[in-house]
């Protein structure tokens, strides 16, 4: 029973941050430490499943404009989408195995939580709000999509790189956090898709009550973190976020450096 309440715990924390500009993969990490779980239990296959819930969730939420986007693949926008996706992919397919094994030992969660909240500031300082998004260029999407890619560093937040690298583009709010969700959505599939990949080709038992209690926990999570995401972010800052990613980054620096409760790998380096 307690892991069932752990899996709804974590697949809540996963469904809220994925949208959240704090970075879902951190907050998994964090929380895992936190519990103390054991990888068997909570380890790559229950990831991809949270993953898989909010991956329906956003496409659940953002139907009405991808539906338009189907009908009427070969136009300038899905191209734009399509652009933003590809540096992500390449550096995910390049270094799976290295991203793995950052995550494992969360030696870089409390300087990438730290960054995140850099990111989040000075996109709401520098970024002009000026274009929508008819006026997008090609540079733009590559802007975002670089930025996605550096966010598949736990810690980083891919959505708050996005959006923040949406702001800085010049971009308004709305055209912003729209093509940051829908940009997220071939992405999110296809690690999904990757991770299962891996879990055939190393199979493991595991326990399915804790996988769909988790999934479910996601979705519902998820679901109402993108709908709240895009109405939040149209109207206010994402420095509360910013404030907030950055305690989270300084607990886990401090802790990787002098206490050693839960984390105890600063980068690479056992301490």
């Amino acid at each position: 029973m307690m892991d069932i309440i752990k899996a709804i715990v974590l697949g809540i924390v996963q469904g809220l941050t994925e949208f959240l500009p704090v970075s879902s993969s951190g907050h998994l990490i964090f929380f895992k430490k936190l519990f103390g779980l054991e990888a068997e239990s909570f380890g790559l296959t229950f990831d991809i499943a949270l993953h898989i819930a909010t991956l329906v969730a956003v496409i659940v939420v953002l139907w009405g404009e991808i539906v338009p986007l189907l009908k009427k693949p070969f136009q300038k926008y899905v191209y734009l989408l399509v652009v933003a996706t590809v540096p992500a992919g390449i550096v995910g397919i390049l270094f799976d195995d290295v991203i793995e094994e950052i995550s494992q030992s969360g030696g870089f969660l409390g300087i990438a939580f730290l960054i995140t909240a850099v990111v989040l500031w000075l996109s709401e300082k520098i970024g002009k709000k000026v274009k929508d998004k008819e006026n997008m260029t090609y540079k733009d999407a590559l802007v975002i999509g670089g930025a996605q890619a550096i966010a598949v560093m736990p810690g980083i937040s891919r959505s708050g790189s996005t959006l923040s690298a949406g702001l800085i583009t010049g971009l308004k709010k709305e055209p912003a956090v729209n093509f940051a969700f829908l940009m997220s959505i071939p992405i999110i599939g296809a690690s999904a898709v990757l991770g299962v990949k891996n879990i055939l080709e190393a199979p493991a038992a595991f326990d399915w009550t804790i996988v769909v209690a988790g999934m479910i926990a996601a979705g519902i999570s998820g679901y109402f973190a993108v709908k709240f995401m895009v109405d939040f972010f149209k109207k206010h800052s994402t420095k509360i976020f910013s404030i907030y990613v950055a305690v989270l980054g300084l607990f886990v620096l401090v802790d990787q450096l002098f206490f050693q409760m839960f984390f105890d790998t600063f980068l690479v380096f056992k301490m």
